[in-house]
């Protein structure tokens, strides 16, 4: 096929930006859509090579994919090993163990499906995860096994009915996956029946320019000049306009795959956008753009494992630049040499793609059953396996992980059959759990707990990641909360424990049952003194217990990589300014409460002055940004005496005002 300078641009004008929305530059909010330019151009190339050779009567599967393994393969095994070291020296075993699977998934191009099946409140966050970004190559790899057969399947049918054929599929995967982005978006974000579509525009472009004209280019005039020009523009918007809360993909995501293809179409060299796109700079960086773009995550991972807290931009940029010098060494060295056919023919690359699994696959299934080889000793000189790190940063269900999702009367999820004490929230309300027990073992207590889902009565938080269908969810679960209450006589005490901040940011919407709103903290303050009279009015006396302070940084993962490196943990500490900046919306929402209704602030046991500690006398207080671990729980909850501040109205302290 023709070789056009300008598309080697327009990979640089999507790798760019992923790495930049990776490395946390705002400005870059969208940048995330440069897979899905990837997608587009990824099936347009594939559909124009495997049409070209079917039309001359020379493809073959085989050879197909022969030039795929030359193309992925190598940079990627090389990436993998290069990982592994820095994985084996600042991972607990417990990310380890996780690494290792990643290893395995990626290696058979299924990670797409590993992420999607580690998606959800609790997983480990995503940006300390190495090989996170493969899930996109595992779509393309899924495409490349079928896409092939079913060319060979339709060819007698002729390319009308095989357009028309790919046409209608990408319809339905496109209103698949807007459907999915309200209901199950994670499923949606990394799987290939609802990023199929993306990939299709591709292959649609690929039929248009074959039969548009004997070169497969248009000709140029001031309409081809237009419409290239709108393709680079709506690929530019959709990188600084589009963010983390725009549903994706969705309908949105037509706004730059559609401007994918409009490039590809009209943008030849002889427009405007063809010949901006096909400067030196951007050519260069399009040619190592795959190299690139297997670099710059595990750089980024690795760096935020190794730091005690979130990296500065300033080596994010760094590392940025870092992932293009490595791309090219590697495009150089790796990536080319093994495209050479007269280096390695068809049977070496087979060889080395087979052995180079077997090794990273081996390589993997021995760190999962190896339990993330917690027999390493870490910087502390300790074995993992006699430490209890990971132990102490692990998830905090309260009771039981039973109580986490949905509402259930199970007896995992209480301590007595007649509870006096009703624990109701999000994982806010989970996390008490021990504290109330250490100050009382024999606490009669139920747990009715929901993530992310606040104790408010008719009011549920939702954005893309909770869409308006989780907010229906949310609101039935307190909905059968409240039900519980009016038929229960036993329950004399109401803890309600959440964030808030899910409430009160432009990061979520609210749902009310007079539909989706922005967040309003006067609508959210008369639905909790609604659901706190509700209490009173059925004898349950409420008590509000507010979030741990906080200042945005994973302190629980500081806490633990301070013991790993020999570091003080006291670095983990943060100013009491910090906190109340960070969260002064919660904190007026539960000033303003007091005094007619009761507010525990846990700041007391965790705040000296001006600083709030990380841990205390050897105990980890948090076990990630904001939630108490198991021992923090404990140590807080008997420091403040949960027990008898829930129970014991009159040892509530004084209310207190002036958060800000």
């Amino acid at each position: 096929m023709k070789y056009r300078k300008e598309i080697d641009g327009l990979r640089a004008v999507a790798v760019l930006p992923v790495i930049l929305f990776h490395a946390g530059f705002d400005l870059f909010s969208g940048g995330f859509v440069g897979v899905d330019v990837f997608f587009v151009i990824s099936g347009y190339l594939i559909t124009t090579i495997i049409l070209t050779e079917r039309e001359a009567g020379t493809f073959t599967i085989l050879n197909f994919y022969e030039r795929r393994a030359r193309r992925i393969l190598p940079a990627l095994f090389f990436v993998m090993i290069v990982s592994a070291p820095f994985a084996w020296e600042w991972m607990l075993p417990i990310q380890l163990k996780d690494f290792s699977q990643s290893f395995v998934a990626v290696s058979l191009f299924s990670s797409n499906i590993l992420f999607w099946l580690e998606s959800g409140y609790f997983e480990a966050a995503a940006e300390l995860k190495p090989f996170l970004h493969t899930w996109s190559l595992a779509v393309e790899e899924q495409f490349y096994l079928l896409f092939p057969l079913f060319i060979l399947f339709t060819w007698k049918f002729g390319k009308r009915k095989m357009f028309a054929a790919l046409l209608l599929i990408g319809f339905f995967s496109v209103s698949l996956s807007q459907w999915m982005a309200g209901h199950h978006p994670s499923a949606n974000f990394y799987l290939l029946p609802t990023r199929l579509w993306e990939l299709l525009i591709g292959s649609l472009t690929a039929f248009y320019l074959l039969n548009h004209d004997a070169d497969g280019v248009p000709i140029y005039d001031t309409q081809v000049e237009l419409l290239s020009a709108v393709g680079l523009l709506l690929v530019l918007y959709s990188i600084f306009v589009f963010d983390n809360q725009t549903p994706f993909p969705s309908f949105y995501a037509l706004v730059p795959t559609v401007g994918t293809a409009l490039i590809i179409i009209y943008g030849t060299d002889k427009t405007l956008t063809g010949q901006f796109l096909s400067n030196r700079l951007f050519v260069g960086v399009g040619l190592i753009s795959y190299s690139g773009y297997l670099w710059h995550q595990p750089l980024f991972a690795f760096a935020r494992l190794r730091s005690l807290t979130e990296p500065g931009q300033q080596l994010m940029l760094s590392l940025g630049v870092l992932s293009l010098l490595l791309a090219f060494l590697t495009w150089k060295y790796v990536e080319k040499p093994f495209r050479n056919k007269t280096r390695f023919n068809r049977k070496a690359i087979f060889q080395v793609a087979v052995g180079f699994s077997v090794f990273t696959i081996s390589i993997g299934v021995a760190g999962h059953l190896n339990n993330g080889f917690d027999s390493r000793i870490a910087a502390d000189g300790v074995p993992f396996e006699l430490s209890d790190l990971s132990e102490r940063i692990r998830v905090n269900h309260g009771l039981s992980g039973t109580c986490e999702g949905s509402f259930t009367l199970s007896d995992e999820c209480r301590t007595n059959d007649n509870p006096e004490i009703l624990v109701w929230g999000d994982s806010f309300a989970m996390h008490l759990m021990q504290g109330i027990l250490s100050s009382n073992p024999n606490a009669k207590i139920i747990q009715m707990t929901k993530s992310v889902c606040g104790p408010l009565i008719d009011l549920a938080p939702t954005n893309s990641k909770y869409p308006a269908s989780w907010a229906d969810k949310c609101i039935r679960f307190n909905n059968q909360v409240v039900d519980w209450i009016e038929s229960n006589n036993s329950v004399r005490y109401g803890v309600l424990g959440s964030p808030f901040i899910q409430y009160l940011t432009d990061e979520y919407r609210i749902k009310t049952l007079r539909g989706v709103i922005s967040p309003d903290k006067d609508i959210v303050y008369e639905h909790l003194t609604a659901t706190l009279d509700f209490l009173l009015e059925n004898g349950i006396q409420p008590v509000v217990f507010a979030p741990p302070p906080s200042n945005g940084i994973d302190i629980g993962q500081c806490l633990v990589k301070a013991s790993i490196f020999g570091s003080s943990v006291e670095k983990c500490n943060f100013s009491r300014s910090e906190y109340k900046n960070h969260r002064w919306e919660v904190l007026q929402l539960l000033e303003r409460l007091e005094p007619k209704y009761r507010v525990i602030w846990t700041e007391d046991a965790i705040c000296n002055g001006s600083t709030c500690n990380a841990a205390i006398e050897g105990t980890f207080i948090y076990r990630d940004e904001r939630h108490f671990s198991h021992e923090g729980s404990s140590f807080v909850g008997k420091k403040m005496d949960f027990y008898h501040l829930i129970a014991s109205p009159d040892s509530i302290p004084p209310a207190r005002s002036g958060s800000k």
